[in-house]
């Protein structure tokens, strides 16, 4: 080969030798900017997971506050609901303690000590088969039983018709008698 033909050779390998290192930067820059692209949706993928992450936190924490908040609620509604009791049972027991004195005043109602109505043997005086017409036994005596027993607990009769000839006494509510 002579001096022309080696030079065309050197030249075209240079060339080639150009041709490949342009074609691996250009390849190698393409490949870093996909890696970069990808890197950036990675980030933008991971950045949305967080931002997910967060939600479901904050929603988990909405949800124990709404659960406490329930369980506040539930403790003020039986609280409100122990008091209520309590103030039904004091109601009751306030006017249980009425018909007592009411039962205690009354000539025609016998009681004992403490003013629970007593049967008397006579049979009901409302004509239903107890004293008081509510339909139940009256206090001392069992539902059924005889109603010509006797009495659970002594009577005195001395006092209440002693009472009888007194002036008669008013009730304010004040636990202290007004004549």
């Amino acid at each position: 080969m002579n001096t022309t033909g080696w030079i065309i050779l050197i030249v075209v390998v240079v060339v080639i030798i150009v041709i490949a290192i342009i074609a691996l930067t250009v390849g190698r820059n393409r490949k870093r900017e996909a890696d970069r692209r990808r890197a950036e949706e990675m980030r933008e993928s991971a950045a949305q997971t967080q931002l997910d992450a967060r939600e479901r936190e904050a929603k988990a924490a909405r949800a124990a506050a709404d659960a406490k908040q329930a369980e506040v609620d539930a403790d003020r509604l039986r609280q409100e609901a122990a008091q209520r009791e309590s103030a039904a049972a004091d109601a009751r027991t306030e006017s249980e303690e009425a018909m007592r004195k009411a039962d205690r005043v009354d000539p025609d109602v016998r009681t004992d000590r403490e003013g629970n109505r007593v049967d008397d043997g006579r049979g009901a005086a409302d004509g239903r088969g107890t004293v008081d017409g509510t339909g139940a036994a009256p206090a001392g005596t069992a539902a059924g039983s005889d109603t010509n027993a006797a009495p659970a607990a002594p009577v005195d009769d001395n006092a209440r018709h002693s009472a009888r000839h007194e002036a008669p006494r008013f009730d304010d509510g004040s636990n202290r008698s007004v004549r």
